[in-house]
Formats: structure tokens, sequence, C-alpha cells
């Protein structure tokens, strides 16, 4: 089996690609784990300059792998899940002062959008599927998304985005400043490799800096854990449970 994480360094940019193209791209907890690590190596590893996420295959990510949620939600505990790995790779996304370029096709689902808050230059397809269908789930916003998301869009297209877990294409997601580029579906990594090679080039201590002052990474870090507190409480509820189970059944949930 291979690598569902990959990771090369190359001319100062280390690219991490999701490798699970068979399920859409779908993160497990140990492949947050290899998150978080190469991550943080890319925070403290002076040979790297800029961290560029990419995928294999038709989808950028499903979200969160529904079969670890229902394991790691039938725990119990929302302190549990702060400590999961998923937490340690938001921790170190928040820790971030290095540039962080997306290159996005397909659907970028619940974690696959709330990771591009965290990135400096979004590339997406134009004909890509932006969601974060928490709430059809029953959970809650995370990796900071509940402040990130609004600031980005205002409130009420946020809210929609949160509250109706409906898409948004590339284009909206462009027009919308979710994103810094649209292009074809076939561009993608070729213009975000462009873009990565264009910020390496640059100085490296100015552009921390110059990004350190755009960022209160003590602020989204504390967010990020009250997020927790609330997704965690709801991954034990019964509301989850239905929702978690009605996905799995391929039916609509039923909350009365």
């Amino acid at each position: 089996m291979s690598d569902p994480i990959r990771t090369e360094l190359s001319n100062g940019v280390l690219t991490v690609t999701f490798a699970r193209a068979e399920k859409k791209n779908a993160i497990t907890q140990a492949m947050y784990a290899l998150l978080a690590e190469a991550t943080n190596r890319a925070r403290t590893d002076d040979a790297v300059r800029v961290l560029v996420f990419k995928a294999e295959g038709d989808s950028f990510s499903a979200g969160n792998d529904i079969a670890d949620f229902i394991a790691l939600g039938s725990q119990g505990g929302g302190g549990q899940v702060v400590d999961a790995p998923v937490f340690r790779f938001l921790k170190s996304l928040a820790e971030m002062d290095k540039p962080v370029v997306a290159a996005v096709r397909g659907r970028a689902v619940g974690i696959g959008l709330t990771l591009l808050l965290h990135c400096d230059m979004v590339v997406v397809a134009e004909d890509a599927l932006l969601s974060a269908p928490f709430i059809n789930l029953a959970l809650a916003p995370e990796a900071a998304s509940s402040l990130l998301l609004p600031q980005v869009l205002g409130h009420q297209r946020a809210f929609e985005i949160f509250a109706l877990g409906e898409p948004i294409d590339g284009r909206t997601a462009l027009a919308w400043g979710l994103a810094s580029r649209a292009v074809p579906a076939a561009e993608v990594d070729a213009v975000a490799d462009g873009l990565a090679a264009k910020l390496a080039a640059r100085a490296p201590n100015s552009l921390r800096k110059t990004k350190r002052l755009m960022r209160d990474a003590e602020a989204l870090w504390a967010l990020m854990q009250r997020e927790g507190e609330a997704f965690g409480s709801q991954m034990s509820s019964p509301e989850a449970m239905e929702a978690f189970m009605a996905f799995s059944q391929k039916r609509a949930p039923n909350f009365g």
C-alpha cells in the first residue's frame, strides 16, 4: 500500500500531496499525524521556504474519513478530540509562518475547504466544488473557520456555507475571495508551482515577518481549541450518530 501522504522537497518548496485518490483523499487520523509532521517540518527546516498542498485524483479532499469519525466519536469526551492527530495538524497550521500555497481540483469538503483559509495563495480549478457541510453531519466548524471564513466571505455567505453545506464552484470561490486564482483544471498544478517558485525566490525572513504580522497564531490556536470542544461534544451526541448513520446508509437524517 502506498503512503497516503507524500512529501517532496525541491528548490525550497516542500510539496505535500494527498495520495489516497481511491477514497477521494478522505483524511484519516493516521494521515493527520503525517500532515502535522510535514507542516512542522516546513516551519522549522530552513531548507523549506514554501509549503504546497496538492492532491492526486479527481478530488482535493472529501474531508474526514467517516469511519474514522464514527470510531473517534464513539470514544466519547470532547477533550480526547482536541488531543487527536487532527488537532496536532491544526496547531501546526496556526503556527505556520512561511508561505503556504494550495492547488485544488474537484471536491474540497470540510477540512478540504477550511485548510485553504490557512493558505496564502489558493489556485482552484474553475469547476472545483468547495463545501463545509459540518452542520449536515450535526457537527461544528473547525480549523478556526468560525472566525476566518466570515472574515473572508462576510457573515451571511459564511453562514450559508456552514448551515446549508452546499458547494460553491471555483469561479465563485475566486469572486468571493476564497481563492487567488481560478484556472482550468489541467492548469492548476502548474500555476500553483509557478507561484510557489516566485515565493521561494523572495526574501524568506521578510516573508515570515510579514505573515506573522498578518496572523495571530496564538488567537487562532485558542479558537481551534474552543471549536474542538464544541466539535467533540457534538461528535458524541445522538444528533451526530444519526447523521453519520444516515450518511452511511445514503438517506436523509431524522433530527426530529
